[in-house]
């Protein structure tokens, strides 16, 4: 077995934070040269290139992202062990990297996440939120310990994770006033020509929309799609179309938004899912959102 030089990894650990091998030697009061040098053995035992050229500076390869994921966790818990050796008070929290699908309903994400708080332990919640493939190849690289989706990890997407259901609920029509009034007479036949704010195609819940509206022989206007749940439901809040809400979330859409009832979208279910990289989950606040949605949210 080769053993890592620990004084290499440090190395490449400053370089791949500052970006730049000049301004990483410049801290360290070393030669580029022997800093180089050393980063190509520490490539040499991981039998992986870390790092590429993009320009002037160094850009981070795949494996180069996980190696810094790796360094970053060894070099803080080095601090920590001066620290607890010197009595200083040491108050490090647990991180959780949570990435979340920017089309899920904030108000459902809040409630999915909130319970991390209550684990009896200081946390601190890194929150990213993107498009669906960009969060799940940062979950591949161990860069995020779970992602929340509104469907199982595509079949095109070739990674390495497990999807844990989290819970489902209906789909419920509302609307600001006086639309949600006109639009409960003769419901859902009162629907057909009425504007409407929508997810973009490709979403799991459009998708849902468009079956059900072609079922029921629903003619909507589409007043307007988005890509961010929340902008949408504040255009429902002004007026402009009527919007698809999560059961769960009714209380507090219309709390926020102002927003009323119109009807159920019978036999559409929104699902709700995190994709983890382990099958059996071992982090307590991934756990803790498992626990509470089960138990909870979607019980």
């Amino acid at each position: 077995m080769e053993w890592m030089n620990y004084n290499h990894l440090f190395y490449f650990w400053m370089v791949a934070r500052e970006g730049s091998l000049s301004r990483a030697c410049d801290k360290m009061l070393l030669a580029p040269s022997t800093v180089s040098g050393q980063i190509r053995e520490l490539e040499n035992v991981l039998g992986e290139k870390l790092f590429v050229r993009s320009g002037r500076n160094l850009a981070l390869t795949d494996s180069g992202n996980v190696v810094l994921n790796y360094a970053e966790e060894i070099f803080t818990t080095g601090r920590e062990l001066q620290d607890v050796l010197k009595g200083r008070p040491v108050g490090r929290a647990l991180s959780l990297r949570i990435g979340v699908a920017d089309v899920l309903p904030k108000l459902v994400v809040f409630r999915l996440i909130a319970p991390v708080y209550d684990i009896g332990q200081p946390i601190q919640v890194i929150c990213h939120d993107y498009k669906t493939d960009k969060l799940l190849a940062q979950l591949a690289l161990y860069e995020l310990d779970v992602v929340l989706l509104d469907s199982p990890i595509p079949p095109s997407v070739r990674i390495r994770a497990f999807n844990h259901l989290l819970g489902q609920c209906d789909v419920l029509f509302m609307a600001a006033e006086p639309l949600a009034s006109q639009c409960r007479r003769d419901f859902p036949l009162s629907l057909d020509g009425q504007p409407f704010l929508l997810p973009l195609k490709g979403t799991m819940l459009r998708q849902l929309l468009d079956q059900w509206f072609d079922t029921h022989k629903i003619h909507p206007i589409i007043a307007g799609e988005f890509d961010d749940s929340a902008l949408l439901k504040v255009f429902g809040q002004a007026g402009k179309g009527i919007v698809a809400v999560p059961s769960v979330s009714q209380k507090e859409v219309a709390e926020f938004y102002h927003l009323h009832s119109i009807g159920l979208a019978e036999g559409i279910s929104e699902r709700f899912y995190a994709i983890s990289p382990e099958r059996k989950i071992q982090h307590p606040a991934v756990a803790a959102i498992c626990n509470s949605a089960r138990l909870d949210l979607f019980a």
